[in-house]
């Protein structure tokens, strides 16, 4: 069973929130080209970047790659206990899929040893 260290040697977009996700790569030409991520400009350009899904009754942390064709999910791995305080006081009790708060990237960069 894979662990979040094994995909240690992936680049994070640690910046990178779904919503922006959606722009670049599903809206393409609705972002500026001096923006932080310009638009993609083929099926080469790869993101790989976290968010928290609580469509469940406990939320789980997801590492996506996507690119202009899909997105995947390469490793689900449950949103540990004491970091469910956090999320639930940054969005509360919402369901759908959301950034990882700082505290939850903190955690992730810790798992992934950077």
């Amino acid at each position: 069973m894979a662990t979040l260290k094994d995909f240690s040697y992936h680049h994070i977009d640690w910046n990178l929130s779904p919503e922006h996700a959606v722009t670049m790569y599903l809206e393409w030409g609705n972002n500026d080209w001096h923006a932080e991520y310009p638009p993609v400009r083929s099926k080469g350009d790869v993101s790989h970047y976290f968010v928290v899904d609580s469509w469940s009754e406990e939320p789980v942390v997801r590492l996506v790659r996507r690119n202009s064709e899909n997105a995947e999910d390469l490793i689900t791995v449950p949103l540990p206990g004491h970091l469910l305080e956090d999320y639930r006081q940054a969005h509360g009790h919402w369901r759908g899929i959301s950034e990882p708060t700082p505290a939850i990237k903190n955690w992730l960069r810790q798992e992934l040893g950077q």
